[in-house]
């Protein structure tokens, strides 16, 4: 979960303890944050972090002054965040410290892309229906001044947007989606700050709002409030870093003489947003059903009963029959009450200077009904006028229509079921503890576990979920991890130890102290992830997009050129006159005809053909641990015919050990590793851990033995380390590191390495006073299924290269191993993304799979990123896609779902476009000089209906995806590390 946590707050991190530095530095123990009063968050720029490593040794310089209570590197982005007190230590002396660290650093006062500021907010968007109308937000949003980027999605009915808050708020722009005709509501506000609902009863006057808002407002990191008094609620943004909810809800029982009652407002999310959406649609289907059945016998089937038939035939004046008034009066409510909806689509888009499907269908349906109108009153006026009206073709369009709705509604719904299921991992409560001064339970009580606030310690009973993201205070139990990492096996947890939110407690009770709640546990990232994964378009919706444009107006201008194209025909005798039913004349014909095409015509199904497959297949991915970051990841997944793999924890197992040490001078065993221990314990490289661990077998007894200090400690990117302990300078790394420090390799180190190589090996020198010393030689043994998995990629048509910082002896017998014929070793991480750009250069589609930050230029360089999830500090923003298990066969699961959701999106346009295609020409007429065959508008109607239906249901057959069979027989070995 590292790649997942790896730019949050709190003890999440699987970072390394510091021995020379205390948990709980100077300042920040409990007591001592009381006294301090309120923390301080600072964000550095610092220019020249290469490494891991470097973060290592930033973030323990820091960590070593008093008052710091959180430091986070960002290695990709160059910048350290701080939380700390300002009442023992300034920004002006971090500022230093970092300098001191050897890095040039730069405060930063706010964040800023650019040089301008950034803030994103999400929001809800309801009333879109077509491509038409989520174009239209996105070019209002686009052309706000102070909107960096918009990004509205159709079928999550979401708006994402990067502003800069000095130029304009967020108020104005729920404003700007208002104003051209759909309803807005802030979902989130950037990722550091919340926002709850609370339900407040005891309301009684605008005095007692007042009084609330002001006790509110009061409170540290309270940023906007709301109140709607009519609904008794009160809406709160905040810092959640600072204050949460709980605090709210007792400030606001405990302000004034009032007696109030708070607590959080039921939620009316995505979920509730679209059951209410199904509910709607559902009643005004049955509504208009009722009155449209009526209308649609009274004109096709009851006037073939000669009885009734008589009835409905009684004139009431001049050619005015009973019939005719009853489909009139049947029909209007269908037309204005029901059918309102379509009205008021079709002003707010034209409004816009667009048009959607709401302009189709007002025109289609207002065509038959005002015709039919038109024959009423012609009849009532009339001794000799005799017209047939289609009060029918309206009501049953708009019965067909609201149908469909429904049952795209409904399918959609589905469509998003994988973020259902993620947040339903949460807990809904959870046990609250409160401790004396000594640390002994005084107290238990149950609360809603969206109460929980930082620093708060939560009781965790055997069975029950993890409410929050946090440490083991207290108690030991194995926890089941596999919902959240795909890691199979329960996890044993001890005082100490991370967990996770929404992972089940298997066998003991565990208390634990909360470092991550609300957006910021892994849980919400992970789901936050997933959503915007959803909301980002494939560029191949650009193809839609485009046609989304013009579809409206064409299929206007082939409406009228078919009716006249008819009328015309009719009027000169174009046709013989035995063409045109009984029932009807040519004019009603022609009319007919041109309403079929308005109405059969769906830019719908266009506009759902792409989104509805990404949602379906990020969702499932999720499902399988695969993290896909948005529709461009997948389509250039299903593109890839290369992968460029890391060795080091990616082919590999990535927990080195040390499997032989030789030493060239007098020093003993663990005096040697004495020194070398103290120097690469600063390191969070995976073989300095190795080292590190080796060293502790010297030291029996101690948990986390404290090293020597290491000073002018230096991290060499792809070489190794220097430092000074005990007055003595260790040089730690591989042979070019000691031959560009000018230190001259024995005979007898040379032989030893050359030994480490041919048994894929890894050789570490050790310098000691510039004398080579020792060698450490490291094995990292490969993982599971790694030859059976290039041997599968090899017949998906995937080519597989291995580049590593590694010795060539090394990276060979790797690569012999796995039967990977390509191989780049000693390659420092600027030389894979050279490596992946020539790749790119020579026409191949590049996949990078890596593990660590050392491979985040290659991950970016390539066109797919795959980020292996149980590597060391994976930067997420680095990955297109994230492997949430170290295992090697998701890799071929990932490229194998993103070629079946595009060939699925490929399959939605075919239809798609094939049916509109086909369809409008069926709809003119094309086959009635033939076949006398002809589409009535309603049939019409309903066949458009049906296309969206279909698209989204064919959408959702991807949620059967089964991962490649072959993978189903793949033999893995358990892996065994002698020690």
């Amino acid at each position: 979960m590292g790649c997942i946590c790896n730019d949050c707050w709190g003890d999440m991190s699987p970072r390394p303890c510091y021995p020379s530095m205390s948990k709980n530095p100077k300042g920040t123990s409990p007591e001592a944050r009381h006294v301090n009063g309120s923390e301080a968050k600072a964000l550095f720029s610092v220019v020249g972090i290469t490494c891991s490593a470097c973060a290592g040794s930033i973030e323990k310089a820091v960590k070593r002054l008093p008052g710091i209570r959180e430091t986070a590197v960002e290695v990709l982005n160059n910048s350290v965040h701080v939380l700390y007190y300002p009442s023992l230590v300034t920004e002006e002396k971090i500022c230093e410290t970092i300098e001191d660290a050897g890095f040039e650093a730069k405060l930063i006062k706010e964040e800023t892309i650019n040089g301008k500021l950034r803030q994103v907010c999400r929001i809800s968007i309801n009333g879109m229906t077509c491509t038409s109308c989520s174009s239209t937000v996105e070019s209002a949003l686009q052309a706000v001044h102070g909107v960096q980027r918009a990004q509205v999605a159709l079928a999550t009915e979401e708006a994402e947007v990067h502003y800069d808050p000095k130029v304009v708020s967020y108020n104005q722009l729920l404003e700007i989606v208002e104003n051209t005709g759909f309803e807005a509501k802030l979902i989130s506000l950037g990722d550091d700050i919340s926002k709850i609902e609370l339900k407040v009863d005891g309301i009684k006057t605008e005095q007692s709002i007042r009084a609330i808002t002001k006790s509110l407002e009061a409170l540290p990191g309270v940023q906007d409030i709301e109140t709607f008094p009519e609904l008794n609620k009160i809406s709160v943004s905040y810092k959640q870093a600072v204050i949460g909810p709980r605090t709210f809800i007792e400030v606001i029982e405990s302000s004034g003489s009032a007696h109030f009652k708070a607590m959080i407002y039921p939620e009316g999310g995505r979920d509730i947003h679209r059951k209410e959406e199904v509910k709607q649609y559902y009643k005004y289907f049955l509504w208009s059903l009722f009155f449209a059945i009526p209308v649609f016998l009274t004109s096709m089937v009851l006037m073939y009963i000669p009885g009734i038939k008589k009835a409905l035939d009684v004139r009431i004046v001049n050619k005015l029959t009973v019939g005719q008034i009853l489909r009139w009066e049947l029909s209007t409510p269908v037309q204005f009450i029901i059918g309102r909806r379509f009205y008021i689509g079709s002003y707010k888009a034209l409004r816009n200077g667009s048009a959607n499907m709401d302009v189709l269908i007002a025109l289609g349906t207002n065509a038959a009904y005002f015709y039919s109108v038109y024959i009423v009153l012609r009849s009532a006026i009339s001794r000799d006028f005799k017209g047939t009206d289609f009060f029918e073709t309206s009501s049953m369009l708009i019965t067909f229509i609201l149908l469909g709705k429904y049952l795209e509604v409904l399918a959609k719904g589905k469509t998003s079921d994988a973020i259902a299921k993620l947040m339903n991992l949460a807990p809904e409560t959870a046990t609250l503890l409160s401790l004396d001064e000594d640390g002994n339970v005084v107290n238990e009580q149950e609360i809603d576990s969206r109460l929980i606030q930082k620093n708060d310690v939560i009781k965790i009973i055997p069975g029950a979920k993890v409410a929050c993201d946090g440490f083991v205070v207290w108690g030991q139990s194995h926890v089941n991890e596999s919902m959240i990492t795909g890691e199979a096996r329960p996890v044993g947890k001890n005082k100490g130890d991370a967990v996770i939110g929404g992972t089940v407690n298997d066998n003991g009770v565990l208390h634990i102290k909360a470092t991550r709640v609300g957006s910021e546990s892994a849980l919400s990232q992970i789901v936050r992830l997933v959503e915007s994964a959803q909301m980002a378009k494939a560029p191949v919706q650009k193809f839609a997009d485009c046609i989304s444009k013009y579809f409206v107006p064409t299929v206007i201008i082939l409406s009228f050129s078919t009716w006249l194209a008819w009328f015309l025909s009719g009027k000169f005798h174009s046709y013989p006159h035995s063409w045109i039913p009984s029932s009807i004349d040519s004019f009603e014909l022609a009319l007919q005809f041109g309403i079929s095409v308005m109405v059969i015509a769906c830019p719908c199904a266009l506009g759902l053909a792409t989104p509805t497959a990404v949602m379906v297949g990020t969702g499932v991915g999720a499902s399988q641990g695969i993290l896909i970051k948005g529709g461009q990841a997948l389509e250039s997944a299903h593109k890839v015919n290369c992968i460029v793999f890391d060795k080091t924890g990616t082919l590999t197992v990535g927990k080195p050990v040390v499997v032989n040490t030789k030493i060239f001078n007098n020093m003993l065993r663990h005096e040697f590793y004495e020194l070398v221990a103290a120097t690469e314990v600063n390191s969070e490289h995976p073989l300095a851990k190795a080292i590190v661990e080796y060293a502790k077998k010297f030291r029996e007894g101690e948990d986390n033995p404290s090293w020597p200090e290491a000073q002018n400690f230096a991290s060499i990117t792809g070489q190794g380390l220097k430092a000074v302990v005990r007055g003595k300078e260790i040089i730690v790394g591989n042979e070019s590191l000691m031959l560009d420090s000018n230190i001259a390799i024995p005979v007898e180190a040379e032989a030893t390495l050359a030994e480490a190589e041919a048994l894929a090996q890894t050789g570490i020198v050790i310098a000691i006073d510039r004398e080579v010393a020792g060698v450490v030689a490291i094995s990292d043994p490969l993982k599971p299924g790694a030859k059976e998995v290039v041997s599968i990629l090899k017949s998906m048509g995937v080519k597989s290269i291995m580049v590593t910082g590694d010795n060539w002896g090394t990276a060979n017998s790797i690569a012999k191993e796995t039967e990977i014929e390509t191989v780049i070793a000693k390659a420092k991480p600027e030389h894979k993304a050279e490596k992946v750009k020539d790749l790119q250069a020579e026409g191949y589609v590049v996949a990078m799979v890596g593990d660590g930050i050392n491979d985040s230029p290659a991950l970016v360089a390539a066109d797919v990123g795959m980020a292996i999830g149980a590597g060391t500090d994976i930067a997420i923003e680095a990955a297109d896609i994230v492997l949430m298990k170290s295992n090697l066969e998701d890799v071929i699961t990932a490229i194998d779902l993103s070629r079946k959701t595009f060939s699925r999106i490929r399959l939605n346009y075919i239809w798609a476009l094939g049916y509109n295609v086909l369809g409008i020409p069926v709809a003119a007429g094309a086959l009635f000089p033939s076949t006398r065959f002809r589409l009535p508008p309603w049939i019409a109607g309903a066949a458009m209906a049906a296309s969206s239906v279909s698209v989204v249901c064919c959408s959702l057959l991807l949620k059967n995806y089964k991962r490649p069979k072959k993978l189903d027989v793949l033999e893995i070995h358990e892996v065994r590390i002698e020690q």
